[in-house]
C-alpha cells in the first residue's frame, strides 16, 4: 500500500505552508492546495511544492462553462500537479471536456495525465441541507447520481464523503480512485465536516486517498500526529526513520501526572491524549 494521506495545507501563507511541507514530506502521500493558499500563493506555491518532489492535489472544485473549465484543467497540468477537481454539478459536457482537456495537455507533454476528481456532495452537507438547496433524495442519492454521472463522462476519480465509500465501491467497482475528505482520528472533533469516519476506517471501507486537515496542521507536534495516523492504519506505512521507540503501556500524564494505560499506536507513537486533562500530549521519557 503506498501512503494514502493528502494533507491539507489549508494555512494562510504560502511561507507556513511550505515550512510545514518540508517537516512532513517524509510521512505523507501529498499536500493539497485549496482555494484560500492557492490565492494568497498563486501558481508559484505549486510549483515550489513540486520542486521539492512533492505530489501536488490542486483542489479548486471548478465548475464553470465546458471550454473555461478546460482552458482551466490545461493550465493545472502545465503546473504538474497529480490531481485536481471539478463539481459534477457541472454536467457531461463540462466533465468531458476537462477529462480531455487533461490527457491532451499530457499527450504534448509525454507526461501522466492528472487524476482529475469530480466532487459529488461536499462532506459539511447532510440531507436537511440539500433539502434546503430543493434537492430531494438525500445526500446517499444524490452522491450516487453524481458519481454515475462523472464516470460516465470518462472521468477516473471522485471526491465523497467516507461513508459512501462501500456505496460507491459496490456500485461502480475498485477502477474508480476515491479521494475522501471528513477523515478524523477517533480523538479529534469533527469540526465542520458532518459525514466522518476515521483513517483506518476509511481504509477498511476502500478509500484509496485520505484528506487529512486539522487534526495534522493543528496538532502541537504535526508531524508526531501524522505517523499516528498511519501507524493506526497500517504500521508498516511508517518509514523506518520515523519510527519512535516504544513507550509503555502504562504511563504518568506529563501534563496533570494521572496514570493512563496507553493502545499499541499510542505506545508505538509516543502521542496520546489524556482524558483527565483533556490536552494532546507527546510522551517525554527523559
Amino acid at each position: 500500500m503506498n501512503n494514502p494521506i493528502i494533507v491539507a495545507l489549508d494555512l494562510p501563507s504560502p511561507q507556513k505552508a511550505l515550512k510545514l511541507a518540508e517537516e512532513l514530506a517524509p510521512v505523507v502521500g501529498a499536500f493539497k492546495v485549496g482555494k484560500q493558499l492557492f490565492i494568497s500563493g498563486g501558481p508559484d506555491i505549486v510549483r515550489k511544492l513540486r520542486g521539492t518532489g512533492a505530489k501536488v492535489f490542486l483542489d479548486l472544485k471548478l465548475h464553470d462553462i465546458p471550454n473555461t473549465v478546460a482552458k482551466a484543467i490545461q493550465a493545472a497540468t502545465d503546473l504538474g500537479v497529480q490531481m485536481t477537481t471539478v463539481h459534477a454539478w457541472g454536467g457531461t459536457p463540462m466533465l468531458a471536456a476537462a477529462g480531455n482537456a487533461a490527457h491532451e495537455q499530457t499527450a504534448m507533454l509525454r507526461a501522466e495525465p492528472p487524476l482529475v476528481l469530480a466532487v459529488t456532495v461536499l462532506t459539511s452537507m447532510d440531507d436537511d441541507t440539500l433539502a434546503e438547496l430543493g434537492i430531494g433524495g438525500g445526500v446517499e442519492e444524490q452522491v450516487l447520481r453524481l458519481a454515475k454521472l462523472a464516470t460516465g463522462a470518462g472521468l477516473r476519480g471522485l471526491v465523497c464523503s467516507p461513508q459512501e465509500i462501500k456505496l460507491l465501491r459496490a456500485e461502480l467497482g475498485d477502477e474508480v480512485q476515491l479521494v475522501t475528505p471528513g477523515i478524523r482520528p477517533a480523538s479529534s472533533k469533527a469540526d465542520d465536516q458532518k459525514r466522518t469516519l476515521t483513517p483506518a476506517e476509511a481504509i477498511e471501507a476502500g478509500a484509496n486517498w485520505l484528506v487529512i486537515g486539522r487534526p495534522i496542521t493543528g496538532a502541537a507536534d504535526p508531524k508526531a500526529a501524522t505517523i499516528g495516523i498511519l501507524h493506526s492504519i497500517n504500521p508498516e506505512l511508517v518509514p523506518e526513520g520515523e519510527r519512535p521507540e516504544p513507550i509503555p503501556e502504562v504511563v504518568d500524564c506529563a501534563e496533570c501526572g494521572q496514570s493512563l494505560k496507553l493502545d499499541a499506536t499510542e505506545q508505538a507513537t509516543g502521542r496520546y491524549h489524556c482524558p483527565y486533562c483533556d490536552k494532546d500530549v507527546v510522551h517525554n521519557s527523559g
